[in-house]
């Protein structure tokens, strides 16, 4: 069966590698690369290229290189290099033995910026970094021949083996492209390709103090391990000119062809790395790893799943322009992985006190309920079910309005795999009128939630024992910002400005079922009625558990008191 029959749904990427396939160009190969650079933790935006990269390569039977682009050594460090690595396996990706690094080819990339200069294309330039910002003019204004372009290629060699020995100060001079200072595509008017840095680097010490620019080096590290498509966001479409230059000039084996496609962008997020730093640097989340930050690694503990993100990364595809993709398509895909995935299990995070006052005291029933309700053959748990109970607050009120079928006085409702349980009497707080206890009833003959005279009840509550439950805390996570763009201000200020102070609220004082006392931080719960949740990998421990929320379930109460709202204000003189 040919690749054509056998492909996901298209993409334009996709439909590339199948003609080149059709054609017999590559050899038939497939050969794509993740080409990060370690001066930073991945976020949503690397994920949609990895999964693009290495999806792609296991699609047509290829290989996927993981590649350190370590060439600014003074931005990067092994700490990031680490959680690169376990952010693309966590993903559910592997490189096999194509883990590789720039730095591995230093001495290629030395030997080919030789050659450049022995052709006359590159010569060694003096200017400081201000003047040749200036010399390289507008988009409207054509750039500026340095002084120096016409150095001869003996003193251009001369100068860079000198620099390579260490002999100048950073910033003296540089090796530049000589191409076009006239081009009207900007990266072509004689771009930098190597700069001095007297910095040592994470892996190969202070062997060099000259390190090549990312697009020398880029296209260059490419043609080396012979990646057939180099796929890159849009941000690089003016670079592919520079890309193709280097390999041509260099009349270089493998020619790699460099593909675009539209980079990710996130309602009520950032996905800038200079702005991610930003937030971190400043206080505003708590690290890398903040459960509201749009990186691999706090999405990972705001409770993710692999196949979520995945899933996302498939339905959005891959364009040619781009946009900006709703927030809620990734809820949507982290709750529809976890509604088939995840324990159900029974939390309560605002708990009110209830006294059932005929059940009888002393007496404890074990109550059986399942993981899944809908497919109980995968497991049971015991619940503990005793006199005194936590339900939550939100599930009563003294004085409801019409469609509030929870709990209130006189009113009747199930409690989860329990008995039907009716409000008697509240005792409210003398001091601040709140109320503090529920003293209720239950009828013995529904058990089970049935009850024999075939009555019914319109809500079903979650509850805990109170001589049972866990404490813990809870920590619900909302969007980091208040705007769907985050970088529309007023003028003067900046995308800090749009912050959402309510984007984690600490409940201190939660109380959930006794089978979390074993939680682990692999496994996602829904709390019932409540949404998903997972143990907090970065602060709960054994003696005082923590769990984030990854996501809300859909709340039809919530509904229904907007739609309420909303007519009280269209209609302000109805009767109600």
């Amino acid at each position: 069966m040919s690749f054509a029959e056998t492909v996901q749904p298209s993409n334009f990427i996709r439909n590339i590698i199948l003609e080149d396939l059709k054609s017999g160009k590559h050899g038939g190969q497939v050969i794509t690369r993740f080409p990060p650079e370690p001066n930073g933790y991945l976020h949503m935006g690397h994920a949609k290229s990895i999964c693009l990269n290495f999806g792609l390569a296991k699609e047509f039977g290829g290989e996927c290189h993981l590649r350190f682009d370590d060439t600014n050594p003074s931005k990067e460090d092994v700490e990031y290099v680490e959680s690169i690595q376990e952010d693309v396996r966590w993903l559910g990706f592997d490189w096999g033995s194509h883990l590789h690094y720039a730095s591995d080819y230093f001495g290629q990339l030395f030997a080919f910026a030789v050659q450049l200069i022995e052709a006359g294309k590159a010569y060694v330039c003096s200017l400081s970094a201000d003047e040749i910002r200036e010399y390289r003019g507008t988009l409207t204004e054509p750039g500026k021949d340095s002084p120096y372009r016409n150095r001869s290629v003996a003193e251009n060699l001369d100068l860079f083996h000198r620099m390579k020995a260490g002999e100048f100060e950073e910033g003296s001079h540089v090796l530049r492209a000589k191409i076009n200072m006239s081009s009207p595509n900007i990266i072509l008017r004689d771009p930098t390709i190597y700069r001095i840095r007297k910095v040592s680097h994470h892996r190969t010490g202070n062997i060099w103090c000259i390190y090549p620019m990312y697009d020398f080096t880029h296209c260059l590290s490419d043609s080396i391990e012979n990646i057939t498509h180099s796929i890159c966001t849009l941000e690089f479409e003016n670079n592919r000119a520079l890309y193709d230059w280097v390999l041509d000039e260099l009349n270089t084996e493998c020619h790699p062809q460099q593909i675009e496609f539209a980079r990710l962008n996130l309602s009520y997020t950032v996905l800038s790395k200079r702005k991610l730093i930003q937030l971190v640097d400043q206080g505003h989340v708590s690290g890398w790893d903040d459960p509201r930050m749009p990186t691999i690694s706090g999405m990972r503990r705001r409770g993710y799943t692999p196949r979520a993100i995945q899933n996302f990364c498939e339905r959005i595809g891959v364009a040619r322009r781009d946009s900006t993709v709703d927030m809620a398509l990734l809820e949507y895909c982290i709750r529809e992985d976890l509604n088939d995935s995840a324990l159900r299990v029974m939390g309560v995070l605002n708990p009110i006190k209830v006294i059932i006052d005929n059940y009888p005291e002393g007496l404890v029933e074990e109550l059986e309920a399942p993981y899944y309700p809908d497919r109980p053959e995968k497991g049971y748990r015991t619940v503990p079910f005793s006199r005194e109970l936590y339900i939550e607050a939100d599930d009563f009120m003294e004085d409801p309005p019409k469609k509030f079928f929870r709990l209130s006085p006189g009113k009747e409702v199930r409690l989860r795999y329990a008995y039907f349980l009716k409000c008697e009497r509240v005792v409210h707080d003398p001091l601040t009128g709140k109320v503090t206890t529920l003293h209720c009833s239950y009828d013995p003959e529904t058990r089970g939630g049935g009850a024999p005279d075939g009555r019914k009840v319109k809500a079903t509550l979650h509850w805990v024992s109170a001589a049972h439950a866990i404490p813990a805390e809870v920590k619900l996570y909302n969007h980091l910002f208040l705007k769907p763009d985050p970088t529309d201000t007023p003028d003067g200020q900046d995308f800090i400005s749009n912050l959402n102070p309510g984007s984690l609220e600490i409940l201190r004082d939660c109380r959930l079922e006794p089978s979390l006392s074993k939680a682990d931080v692999h496994t996602r719960y829904q709390f019932e009625r409540l949404g998903y949740f997972c143990l907090d990998s970065g602060n709960s421990r054994p003696d005082a558990l923590v769990f984030n929320r990854t996501v809300t379930l859909r709340d039809e109460w919530e509904k229904i008191k907007k739609q309420d709202s909303g007519s009280r204000i269209q209609n302000p003189k109805k009767k109600r």
